[in-house]
């Protein structure tokens, strides 16, 4: 019988282990304040940077060595009037109007495999290059995590640069049309047990339900926290409100308490990171 992921980290298959994730580092610079304050001044554990993005130059220079920040690969660009696109010669992940396409369903159309690799590839590489100890991988909007030849992309990377990854945990098999999870168990890659997500902006709510509902294992909570500014204002509209409700959460004294309460043990994805290599050695 394998050993659960709470006994590879260290601890009692009963132990209940939380990463507190942080999303769109490197997308604006209200998000890098945001972020920034969460994981130094709030419980949140870990950011993932937006490597295309305009503001992860700037978000990387200001990342430490004790910072648990993983990639957050980039293949499309949602915002209406805020573009971004590829690191890499990449035709066929361009949107008409310039930049990636907004929306997941348009970059299937036409994005090819190869391009997707060498793209995401160079993502991680040059967050290396920045001096960024890449601590694991988490696809920004899904959008390589349920299109079967894309995944396999994603699985790739994993094992190149021996990252933990980003899984869905509330999609079944039949639902993604392919064994996704037991696919990347398969090839050694490491992911949490359980993942708390809603793209929608603001998690409050959602957050301390995921926190009362706990269960033994690992499990990634995600967040968007971003201070308020005109920037973020004038490109997120409505979203920027659940952006900035976020970054309140993560640094209230009543989420630091909600955790204690839980008994729960927070983490980031180092740890798991660190597992997986050990595992593979």
């Amino acid at each position: 019988m394998t050993d659960s992921l709470a006994e590879r980290l260290g601890h009692t298959p009963d132990t209940k282990l939380v990463i507190l994730s942080c999303d769109d580092l490197g997308a604006s610079h209200a998000s890098n304040e945001g972020v920034f304050r969460a994981l130094r001044e709030g419980v949140a554990t870990c950011a993932s940077i937006m490597v295309p993005a305009p503001w992860a130059g700037h978000a990387a220079a200001k990342v430490l060595p004790s910072d648990d920040i993983g990639v957050h690969l980039t293949l499309n660009s949602e915002h209406e009037t805020y573009r971004w696109g590829p690191v890499t010669h990449a035709p066929s992940l361009l949107s008409g109007e310039g930049g990636f396409p907004r929306t997941v369903a348009d970059l299937w159309e036409h994005a090819d495999r190869d391009e997707v690799l060498r793209e995401l590839r160079a993502q991680i590489e040059r967050a290396q290059v920045w001096g960024i100890d890449v601590t694991h991988l988490a696809p920004h909007l899904t959008a390589i995590t349920l299109r079967p030849e894309f995944f396999d992309v994603y699985l790739e990377l994993a094992d190149e640069f021996q990252l933990p990854i980003r899984l869905p945990s509330t999609i079944t098999t039949e639902q993604a049309g392919f064994p996704f999870r037991q696919l990347a168990s398969e090839e050694g890659i490491v992911f949490p047990d359980h993942f708390d997500h809603d793209w929608r902006a603001g998690s409050r709510d959602r957050v301390f339900g995921a926190i009362e509902r706990l269960q033994p294992g690992v499990t990634e909570i995600h967040i968007q926290p971003a201070i308020d500014s005109p920037e973020v204002r004038a490109f997120a509209g409505a979203s920027a409100d659940g952006w900035i409700a976020d970054l309140e959460l993560a640094t209230s004294a009543e989420l630091r308490s909600a955790f204690d309460r839980s008994g729960a043990i927070l983490i980031g994805f180092r740890q798991l990171r660190d597992a997986m290599r050990a595992q593979s050695r």
